[in-house]
Parts: C-alpha cells; structure tokens; sequence
C-alpha cells in the first residue's frame, strides 16, 4: 500500500522539489498540493493522508497554526528556510524538520522515519477470529509478542512508547495511546486519562476520581470521568 502524501508551500519552486523527490520513491504517493493552508485544512475535512510536508511561513494560516488546528494529525515533516521554529513544532510532535534547500538524502532520512512510524503502527494487529483475541506487538527489531486482550490490566503513556501491564509481564512498545487504544474492542476497554487506558473487567473499584486494579490506584481525568462513571454504572446491579 501506497503511503499517501501531501504538499503545503506557498512557494512553487519549493513544492517542485518535495514532488520531484516523491515521485523518485516507490512507496509514496503524492495525492495533492497546495499553496496556502487554507485549502489543505479544508481538504483534510473529508480525505486522510498519511505524511504532510508543510512549510511554516505562509499568509493567513501559518504552519505552526495549521498543525494546532488539526484534531487527528498525520505525520508532519516541516520543510521551512528558517530554522527557528525547530523547538517549537517539535513540541508540537512534528516527525522531522527540513531546512531548505532541502537535498534528497535529507529528505530520505525523514522518509526514513515515516518507514519506522507507520511500521510500528501498523504491525500492531488484532486477531479476533478467536473465543481468546489477541494481539501481535512489536517488542523490539526482530520480534513480535503475542497477547490475549483478556490478560491486558492497564495500558500507560511513556510518551512515544507505551507500557502494557498484563497478567503474565509487562511490555514497551512504540506507540501513541491514542492510537493503540483505537484499536482495541471500545466495548472492553477505555481511556481513562491522557496517561492511562485500562480494561473494563479489570476494574476492581472506584471511589471518587479514581480507580483501582489489582491493589494499584489510577487518577481518573477531569475529561475522562463523566464517561468513566456512566461506563461502570451501566455495568452494575
């Protein structure tokens, strides 16, 4: 499958090279390009790509602008002449910062980390043709772990990794919550704070905003407690 890209630079010249550059690699795809933000913000409303390279400085709506804007952002390398904004979009979770003129073994190393991002996303797979469903994880370079979702407690954010507290061990994963939490069954487990996703069954108690499984106390968020306690109520007599 194609990885999906899209260009956004109001400077011609500068999307000319980016698309070049696509166009020599295989595995991608260029589906669009703009000129100004705005038009990609109203594409991404009704189409999903996977990588945006996107420029910073651009008239009404400025990169670091446009990436605050997106609620479920693809990855995002910057392709900017300036390098100051580098700090900034990172906290912003951008994948990787091009300065122009950007050469091509530069943009292979960003293309490199898509490879590495999306491989770890997608290699997390469920199988549930099974009484028992369970899940392949990717726990290091060379192996992939089977667990039972029946045997998941807790799932925490370590940032771009994650900790999955099970019954039989614990294992590190490269991951986003959110993105792992998508793709487990919603009916059995649920997001709890922006740190913690656990599973329904596993929930030994609650009392105020928090919960406890198996002797360990977890904070519920402020966001998350409403649904939290509709959840349990709707699973109690």
């Amino acid at each position: 499958m194609k990885i999906k890209c899209l260009i956004i630079d109001d400077e011609p010249l500068a999307i000319n090279v980016i698309k070049n550059y696509i166009e020599q690699i295989e595995e991608l795809e260029l589906v669009k390009t703009f000129n100004n933000s705005i038009e990609g913000l109203n594409y991404l409303k009704n189409n999903t790509v996977d990588v945006i390279f996107l420029d910073i400085n651009m008239p009404v709506l400025d990169g670091i602008n446009f990436i605050k804007s997106l609620e479920n952002p693809p990855l995002l390398i910057i392709t900017s002449a300036y390098d100051e904004f580098a700090i900034q979009t990172y906290e912003l979770d951008v994948l990787d910062y091009l300065v122009k003129p950007i050469e091509f073994p530069r943009l292979m190393k960003a293309i490199n980390k898509v490879y590495k991002r999306l491989d770890a996303t997608n290699k997390t797979a469920i199988d549930n043709s099974k009484e028992n469903p369970f899940i392949f994880v990717k726990i290091d370079k060379k192996k992939m772990k089977k667990i039972f979702l029946d045997e998941i407690l807790v799932i925490e954010s370590l940032k771009d990794y994650l900790k999955i507290n099970t019954t039989s061990g614990r294992y590190i994963i490269h991951s986003t919550l959110s993105d792992f939490t998508n793709l487990l069954p919603e009916r059995d487990f649920i997001r709890i704070h922006r740190s913690y996703t656990v599973a329904v069954n596993k929930i030994d108690a609650v009392e105020g905003n928090s919960i406890e499984i198996e002797g360990l106390r977890y904070v519920i968020g402020r966001s998350y407690i409403d649904e939290v306690k509709q959840r349990i109520l709707n699973n109690s007599l």
